[in-house]
């Protein structure tokens, strides 16, 4: 019999339904437990796919690889945000993370904060860190959401 489904390390909604963060899954059951809640995509930063990602066949993994405390560039952000919005237009959630959620993810999930909410770079940085903390590590990954946001005006 398979495990129950569990919740990835670090998980949570930034828009429920929509997207969300986690920490690197590694298990069938947290892949289960993405797709039971209506995740079907799963956008993996880290420079390597993650473990067991194909033992769910219907959650579809996008890699966009990010050397870990390195910001994403323009590109990745707008390639990350193409599939995000392109889930949503289906009434797919996506989920992405990193090693820890924190660094790589934070940013992006910064990032989506920015388009979405049409609020500035720092206002998308402090809610990212209040919903999850720890997020968003380094300054160069500070600067590339401000630098984001200056892009969008």
């Amino acid at each position: 019999m398979a495990d129950a489904p569990t919740a990835p390390h670090n998980f949570s909604w930034v828009e429920p339904g929509k997207l969300a963060g986690l920490a690197l899954p590694r298990y069938t059951a947290e892949y289960q437990y993405l797709l039971d809640n209506g995740i079907k995509q799963l956008v993996c930063l880290c420079e390597r796919k993650p473990p067991n990602y194909d033992t769910c066949p219907g959650l579809q993994l996008h890699h966009i690889k990010i050397v870990d405390f390195t910001p994403p560039s323009p590109n990745q952000i707008d390639t990350f945000l193409a599939i995000v919005e392109e889930a949503n237009a289906k009434g797919e959630g996506v989920a992405v993370h990193c090693m820890h959620g924190h660094g790589r993810t934070g940013t992006m999930l910064a990032c989506y904060l920015v388009k979405k909410r049409k609020i500035s770079g720092i206002e998308a940085i402090n809610e990212i860190r209040r919903i999850r903390h720890g997020s968003i590590e380094t300054h160069e990954q500070e600067k590339a959401v401000v630098q984001y946001y200056q892009c969008t005006k």
